[in-house]
């Protein structure tokens, strides 16, 4: 089991490939938002002969989202999310306005992700947690045996998402961190939305929201 990483559009996003080599692979929060950055995405997963069958995203704000319809229009899959962010999903075009990013609107929705609910990536289970807070439905996905977390904009190294877009609440972040994040154990590798990569044990010891 594989993970790439890319830092994609202006607001440096990172969005992850989950792959087996030459084989099958997932793709999170798809942020590219121009020709040379769908093109680096595309030559990786030519270069390495994979086969993307899912479009999963932790949540639907705008720089998490911008290459949605380019991978729909290449690889022909819709986006899944968790429903309690589809309104989030739903004002895309209007939040692109608002910042004044050129952006072709958003492909129809996939399916619904669960709360704990368990995805099967060839023979490795990935979870899927609610973790609320940053966004109404936002959620990370956990892989017990490589113990690896995507937390999207939940969790960052030192820091934590920014609870004052619609939908947010710093106290219902700060619990989905606490109540959800921190039973997965400390030596879990936080995959982030933005930055680098951390552990849940570093940030239990040294983020400066969670002490």
């Amino acid at each position: 089991m594989n993970i790439k990483a890319f830092c994609f559009n202006p607001f440096y996003e990172n969005t992850y490939i989950l792959y087996e080599d030459h084989g099958e692979a997932w793709i999170f929060d798809p942020g590219c938002s121009n020709r040379q950055e769908e093109r680096d995405l595309s030559a990786f997963i030519n270069d390495h002969k994979i086969t993307l069958t899912r479009l999963l995203l932790t949540h639907a704000h705008i720089d998490h989202i911008l290459g949605l319809n380019f991978i729909f229009k290449e690889y022909s899959l819709l986006p899944e999310l968790h429903n309690l962010e589809e309104q989030v999903y739903n004002s895309a075009m209007q939040v692109a306005q608002i910042y004044g990013i050129p952006f072709d609107g958003t492909p129809k929705l996939g399916s619904y992700i669960i709360d704990n609910q368990i995805i099967k990536f060839g023979n490795q289970n990935v979870l899927c947690i609610l973790t609320p807070g940053h966004s109404p439905g936002s959620v990370s996905f956990f892989l017990k045996e490589q113990k690896i977390l995507i937390s999207g904009d939940v969790l960052f190294e030192g820091s934590i998402g920014r609870t004052d877009l619609p939908g947010g609440d710093y106290n219902t972040l700060i619990h989905s961190i606490k109540s959800r994040l921190y039973p997965l154990g400390n030596d879990v590798i936080v995959y982030p939305g933005h930055g680098g990569l951390t552990t849940i044990g570093q940030e239990k010891l040294t983020n400066p929201f969670l002490n």
